[in-house]
């Protein structure tokens, strides 16, 4: 089994001061992009939610797709099938003149609306990022195919780094974990794999869920050197002030973490836990002594 999907790089240039303030990469682009999208894709005479186009409008089918088609049982809200990777751009002030970049990852690949998406990011630099709206001219844009194998790797894994670049909320049953257990961090791992799969892909996985659970409770963290951050939102459609913060750091695990390990390497790309639309449960492995 595989996890396919595309990855982009658009590198910018600002025309202007570009402010990135901490926490809010990922939601600055995020809502930028989604702005510029329904432009690109939808008529100015749409209502939004509850279109009755919206099973063949391009727009509903990325930032909108449970209105498009039935998905899963008992999947009340799906993941969009897109991340920002931005975390690099956090805290930072880029100057008139100066370069800067962001990753995309898409994860529908049946029929990616590629020319709307490359308008709507064209469009949305004339239209200003950051809280000062300053305008940025796109340069470029790389394009790959990424296949990431979920099969165990030939060579063992017995001990595993993994760093949350960006602040990272795991629901553990009905609440939140309060740190990064690794039964928790692989289920919301695989499951998110799975779900994205399913939804944009070729289909479930098809494996033993419950037995690599229960194996994945058998790891033992040796190490937790996390703290919290607290970022917010405030959503452009109903005003309303949201919470995007969790935890930041890096755990250590040891055990049998073989057949754990592609599932996490493919997590890099799509985050995990909650809110990764807006740039958060980003991840990168580290050592594996």
């Amino acid at each position: 089994m595989t996890f396919d999907f595309l990855s982009f790089r658009f590198v910018f240039s600002a025309l202007e001061t570009v402010a990135f303030p901490a926490g809010q990469p990922g939601n600055i682009l995020r809502g930028a992009f989604g702005l510029a999208f329904r432009a690109a894709a939808c008529t100015a005479e749409c209502p939004g939610v509850g279109c009755a186009h919206a099973p063949s409008c391009k727009y509903a089918r990325v930032f909108e797709p449970a209105s498009v088609r039935p998905g899963p049982s008992g999947l009340k809200n799906w993941p969009r099938p897109f991340v920002f990777r931005a975390a690099y751009l956090d805290g930072r002030t880029i100057e008139g003149g100066e370069r800067f970049w962001f990753d995309f990852n898409l994860f529908d690949t049946e029929d990616p609306p590629l020319n709307e998406f490359a308008q709507a990011f064209a469009e949305m630099g004339k239209s200003g990022l950051g809280p000062s709206r300053a305008r940025v001219e796109l340069v470029s844009v790389e394009q790959r195919s990424v296949s990431v194998s979920l099969a165990a790797h030939s060579t063992p894994t017995r001990k595993l780094a993994v760093d949350f670049v960006t602040p990272t909320e795991l629901k553990s049953g009905e609440e939140l974990a309060a740190r990064p257990d690794f039964g928790v961090l692989f289920a919301r791992a695989r499951d998110r794999v799975n779900t994205l799969r399913t939804l944009y892909g070729p289909g479930s996985l098809d494996i033993d869920f419950r037995g690599m659970g229960q194996r994945a409770q058998s790891v033992r963290m040796t190490r937790c050197d996390l703290r919290d951050v607290k970022a917010a939102r405030r959503s452009s459609r109903t005003g309303q002030i949201h919470s995007i913060g969790g935890f930041v750091g890096t755990a250590e695990y040891e055990g049998e973490l073989t057949e754990f390990v592609p599932y996490l390497e493919a997590a890099q790309w799509t985050g995990v836990g909650r809110q990764c639309g807006w740039g958060k449960g980003e991840l990168r492995l580290g050592a594996r002594p």
